[in-house]
């Protein structure tokens, strides 16, 4: 039969959802025959998942994106959830050097117009000084950056040999924008998922040739329709943004009463979105079946009694393992109860099932690559890159004692 186009789209998530997006690419690539996650057709990536599909489209494997969680690959910059959360020092000092004129002008306004507004409303302006966003994923850019410039990688969307398209949010037009195409094309792809990850509020609108993105989960969560466009026959979909369903959280002793509302702000808010955003995604993958009927859309995501990914903290070493090895099981499970759906469904494009993998509910994902999971791991981890930033701080201080020699002479 004649290769038919294949494609994947990845959604958002934050830290956690690229983690349980790496677990599952890992056991789609492990479980099926005849897809290569580094060879298909067209890759589609917002927000979190423009990150991973910019590493898949230059061919940096599954596999090495989970050793990558755990531990440096060798030649491989070290990649830290830490760089998601940079403090936007910038933002913050340039901010706080307006406060003092705009309280200035927000007395004077109260004063002329004394009477005719609440002294509150005249200083409402002061929330002009408020940071356009907390953290700053200029890191995170960085990072990429020098992962693609490593021999056979490209940091230009026109060198890939795969269609790479990742979206963002033209924050003034509220269009999206997507990078990749022919208008778009010369903008680096690290640049690319800066702008797809900026989130807003967390981070600062990205700005490009005179105009600000933002993460492009706020148009559609996963943007599925760029891959079929192209011409995706079989497009696979992961997405890790899925609302938590708490009634049997207390039955299981997660929660004591299984009301959200007792864990405070941050859940409930992650809550609301969670539900915005994957109705939308639910209205979505339904229309595809009209629009585009000569097309197969395969989604994978969490369940909704999934306690681990909403509750688990991704910053130790030992939760970004749990919840990759978690989503690698969920995902070979979810492959093996959808299996009278799946298989045939597969099969018209030529993948089908590896069964010695799929069928082995215990199969021990860091055994099999090569990654020990011996105790003390995590002190280990951390000794070793303390190690790898003395070393490049003591680098760094011999290239200068160079340079002050060689200018002294």
């Amino acid at each position: 039969m004649t290769r038919q186009s294949v494609g994947l789209a990845m959604a958002g998530g934050g830290v956690s959802g690229a983690i349980y997006e790496i677990g599952a690419l890992k056991a789609l690539s492990d479980g099926l025959d005849g897809v290569d996650f580094n060879a298909l057709n067209v890759y589609v990536g917002v927000s979190a998942g423009s990150f991973l599909a910019s590493c898949l489209a230059n061919g940096i494997s599954p596999d090495q994106l989970c050793r990558t969680l755990v531990r440096s690959e060798p030649g491989e910059p070290e990649f830290r959830p830490e760089v998601f959360h940079a403090p936007a020092v910038g933002q913050f000092v340039k901010r706080g050097l307006m406060l003092p004129r705009l309280i200035t002008e927000g007395v004077f306004d109260y004063l002329e117009n004394l009477g005719m507004q609440s002294f509150t409303g005249a200083m409402s302006r002061v929330l002009r000084a408020l940071p356009s966003g907390l953290y700053t994923n200029e890191p995170l850019r960085k990072y990429l950056e020098s992962i693609f410039q490593r021999p056979g990688r490209t940091n230009d969307f026109r060198m890939l040999e795969r269609e790479l398209f990742i979206v963002a949010a033209d924050l003034d037009s509220g269009e999206a924008v997507v990078f990749g195409d022919n208008a778009n094309s010369h903008v680096p792809i690290s640049r690319a998922v800066q702008c797809s990850t900026a989130l807003p509020g967390l981070y600062p609108p990205v700005q490009i040739d005179g105009r600000y993105y933002v993460d492009g989960v706020l148009l559609k969560t996963m943007h599925a329709s760029v891959a079929l466009q192209r011409g995706a026959k079989l497009l696979f979909c992961i997405n890790p943004i899925v609302p938590i369903n708490t009634a049997k959280a207390a039955e299981i002793g997660v929660m004591k009463r299984g009301k959200l509302v007792d864990r405070g702000l941050i859940p409930i808010i992650s809550q609301s979105l969670r539900t915005l955003i994957h109705s939308r995604l639910t209205v979505g993958v339904a229309a595809y079946d009209t629009k585009y009927d000569d097309a197969d859309v395969v989604l994978f995501e969490p369940s909704r009694d999934d306690y681990k990914m909403f509750f688990t903290n991704v910053f130790s070493f030992s939760s970004r393992k749990a919840i990759c090895e978690h989503a690698y099981h969920a995902t070979l499970k979810s492959l093996r109860d959808r299996r009278d759906i799946l298989e045939p469904v597969l099969a018209e494009h030529g993948v089908s099932y590896r069964d010695h993998i799929v069928n082995q509910p215990k199969r021990d994902l860091w055994h099999e690559l090569g990654v020990s999971d011996r105790p003390g791991s995590e002190a280990t981890l951390r000794l070793e890159s303390a190690l790898r930033e003395l070393e490049r701080q003591l680098d760094a201080m011999k290239n200068n004692e160079r340079s002050f020699t060689g200018t002294s002479v």
